[in-house]
């Protein structure tokens, strides 16, 4: 009776591993059949999105190339014309017809850019920091411009010195780069608007993609950056009701006076002597030796051509619909722009790992 029973319970078993096995294999079959049908459907889909992107990207492509009518009765001012992207700018526009007014600090940065273009364009000079420079320069642009309005206002003006570990500065090294990178570029903004708003006009404001991705040792240079993008996002919500259009640039590393290895050392060497000995035991000849170092080496790392951001600058003033943001070089396309969207904790990771270390870092 017993071996009976445990016969019976092997064929139940049996015939019941059967029935699963034949129930798993239809259900695959019948998943595979199901998949094979909507492969044409899926095949079809995917078709339809590359057409539709195919189809944006030429859209894009033609409506970027639509040029401002009348380029040769608008007014364009500058400042900070007297070097690096500024000046470039200026003579850029001015070949192209465009009626410059440049603003540069000092005279002789004025002088040199009139020797090289020609006699449309117009300079006055100008110190961002200081609100009677401002008003009078505001005065000398309205009084060219007159009833047109100003066309273009392009804040190009800044410095990235003094610069450093936050550890080494005082509050007046911060205070001297946010007066000229952010708080002058917001009053010379303030001042010039109503010329701007009666052209209808584009305000273009000069960030760095260091306005995105917050480097250690960076003073108030970032601190800057950070601010401009937040203003020109306020900015451009706020004067779309009035027809006027906001662009930031966004440049990478490029080679300018600002990046200077020189400047740059002789900053950081400034910085390292005016701070305690209690800072110089904590941080190490060491840290202040492969500070140098890296600044010592960055002319080779930089971009040399400095049309790569002055066509973007060129473009948010004269194209039919500019970009909100302007990303100039690959550096800024291809490692700070994708590094802004990680996960902080990877961001900090990766500058950890490859910023010089103190003597008494952990």
């Amino acid at each position: 009776m017993q071996r009976h029973k445990g016969l019976y319970t092997r064929r139940l078993k049996s015939s019941t591993i059967t029935a699963f096995c034949k129930s798993r294999c239809q259900a695959h079959f019948d998943s595979l059949s199901l998949s094979l049908s909507l492969s044409p459907l899926l095949q079809t889909m995917w078709l339809y999105m590359v057409a539709l992107l195919g189809l944006w990207m030429l859209l894009r492509f033609f409506r970027e190339r639509q040029v401002v009518d009348h380029l040769q009765d608008k007014y364009v001012f500058i400042t900070g014309c007297g070097s690096g992207f500024g000046n470039l700018l200026a003579r850029q526009l001015d070949r192209r017809g465009m009626r410059v007014l440049a603003a540069c600090r000092k005279e002789e940065g004025a002088e040199e850019l009139r020797r090289k273009t020609s006699d449309r364009l117009e300079t006055v000079i100008l110190d961002v920091t200081k609100t009677e420079s401002i008003v009078a320069a505001t005065q000398w642009v309205k009084e060219r411009v007159g009833n047109r309005g100003l066309w273009g206002l392009v804040n190009n003006a800044g410095i990235s010195v003094p610069s450093g570990p936050s550890q080494w500065m005082n509050k007046q090294n911060f205070a001297s780069v946010l007066d000229v990178n952010l708080l002058g570029l917001i009053e010379v903004t303030l001042s010039m608007l109503p010329l701007v708003r009666k052209a209808r006009g584009r305000v273009v404001n000069v960030s760095s993609i260091l306005g995105r991705v917050s480097l250690g040792d960076s003073g108030g240079y970032c601190i800057s950056k950070y601010g401009i993008e937040a203003f020109s996002d306020s900015l451009r919500r706020e004067l779309r009701y009035f027809g006027v259009k906001v662009a930031i640039i966004e440049p990478g590393f490029f080679l300018t006076g600002m990046v200077s290895s020189a400047r740059l050392c002789s900053n950081i060497q400034m910085l390292w002597d005016q701070t305690s000995s209690e800072i110089r035991e904590i941080y190490g000849e060491k840290y202040l030796a492969s500070c140098l170092k890296n600044l010592n080496e960055l002319d080779q790392k930089c971009n040399k051509d400095l049309s790569v951001v002055t066509d973007c600058m060129e473009h948010a003033l004269t194209a039919c619909h500019p970009r909100t943001r302007y990303s100039a070089g690959w550096d800024a396309k291809l490692f700070f722009i994708p590094l802004s969207y990680l996960p902080t904790f990877l961001v900090d990771a990766l500058l950890y790992w490859t910023s010089p270390k103190s003597d008494k870092a952990m």
